[in-house]
């Protein structure tokens, strides 16, 4: 493993302060879903039974409702501990896939929402052209987030103006099955050569098996076959693995973002952390669609689902480096930089008063913070320089709660 063996928490005037971690993997909207696709819709339900019901709430976004839902998420990461988000937007136009007037709008909004709330933003606008690997048109429920090549290339020119200090602008490709070869060679030969690169993939089985059946390889296999995937590339899930792919991510030098309790909330599975990181893999986590946010339960479930598989503890540690919390987190930690195209640093501190941290020392904090249950011990958190969150509350959450209130009676009218 690729994992430093020195402690990144350090004891501050205010409490233990280790650095802000990115959440690799956001779609904003689906916070407004969280808890209303827990109901059978089908025995067999599934992540493509779950899709129903994200499809019928995206139905129902405008560029205000996105503010005010995506504000609302990103006070709740900030207050978690995330001081990056990469949002994998895909909802770009009208509901029936009329473009709005100003064609960046839902974007925009992202954008705005980031500011309100004083989080970084790395803003990976979704190219998504089909709705299967056999190239059929999306559905009339997916219209709202198909672009052409010229289009997608367009909106990401636009909005690369608004790059700054908090603010990075990116691609994503939806899915191996929502683009095909050539539009996506044609789309990464348009990018600029700093462009971060996110892309679902190996996510679900039957994925993986219409993948083989008319290309002829395992999705991370052709994928790596394909292109020249380095450090700039995350690719989002790789659930489903063979032993090469897992070696060849790893060689790559791209980012896998596992993101834990979405996965658990889909039934995907589990990814195979051991043997990625015995081969050197980078990786980091997300919140996806967003039923958690919390960096901490992203990372003990990440821990826990694997000692459920290997029934025995203490996966993701070495005799190196023991601990596993500090594997987790300090893993999470070095891919940051490359996934986001960020390379400052942001603050989070502990609170060392609370009790469960009661005698806590640089080599056991990290363990305590992420092991020891469920009341928050973010105190304060520090982005761009500015301190967005004090002794655990964000410093607009009030104003931002009611906007995110008045904007769910709408959306569940």
């Amino acid at each position: 493993m690729h994992t430093p063996n020195t402690s990144i928490a350090t004891r501050s005037a205010r409490g233990w302060a280790l650095p802000g971690i990115a959440n690799l993997h956001s779609h904003a909207f689906q916070r407004a879903m969280a808890g209303l696709a827990e109901r059978q819709t089908d025995p067999a339900d599934s992540f493509w039974t779950w899709r129903e019901t994200m499809y019928a709430m995206a139905a129902r976004f405008d560029p205000d409702l996105l503010r005010a839902v995506a504000s609302q998420l990103y006070v709740e990461m900030l207050e978690a501990g995330y001081t990056t988000v990469c949002e994998f937007h895909y909802l770009h136009h009208g509901p029936d896939g009329t473009p709005y007037a100003q064609a960046d709008a839902m974007s925009q909004a992202l954008l705005r929402a980031a500011r309100d709330a004083g989080i970084r933003i790395t803003l990976l606008p979704v190219l998504y052209m089909t709705g299967g690997f056999d190239g059929r048109p999306l559905s009339a429920r997916q219209q709202r987030f198909g672009h052409s090549v010229d289009a997608y290339l367009r909106l990401l020119d636009t909005l690369r103006i608004s790059e700054g200090d908090t603010v990075r602008i990116g691609c994503a490709l939806h899915s191996l099955r929502a683009v095909p070869s050539d539009p996506m060679h044609e789309v990464l030969t348009a990018l600029p050569a700093a462009s971060r690169i996110h892309i679902h993939i190996a996510e679900q089985l039957p994925e993986v098996e219409e993948c083989i059946a008319l290309r002829g390889a395992r999705p991370v296999e052709w994928l790596l076959d394909s292109v020249p995937v380095d450090a700039r590339w995350t690719l989002v899930h790789a659930t489903h693995l063979d032993d090469g792919e897992v070696q060849d991510i790893a060689g790559s030098g791209a980012t896998v973002a596992i993101c834990t309790t979405t996965e658990a909330n889909l039934g995907d599975g589990l990814f195979p952390l051991r043997d990625y990181l015995d081969a050197g893999g980078r990786w980091g986590v997300g919140s996806d669609s967003n039923s958690s946010v919390d960096p901490v339960e992203e990372l003990r479930w990440l821990e826990y689902g694997q000692r459920l598989r290997a029934q025995r503890r203490n996966i993701a540690s070495s005799m190196r480096v023991p601990s596993v919390g500090s594997t987790l987190l300090n893993g999470a930690v070095a891919s940051a930089a490359d996934s986001t195209g960020f390379n400052q640093s942001d603050v989070i501190v502990l609170d060392a008063d609370a009790a469960i941290l009661a005698g806590a020392t640089e080599g056991d904090v990290i363990d305590r913070w992420i092991f020891s249950g469920n009341r928050p011990l973010v105190r304060d958190v520090e982005v761009a320089g500015a301190r967005v969150v004090e002794d655990g509350r964000h410093r607009d959450r009030d104003a931002v709660a009611a906007r995110y209130r008045e904007a769910m009676k709408v959306l569940l009218a």
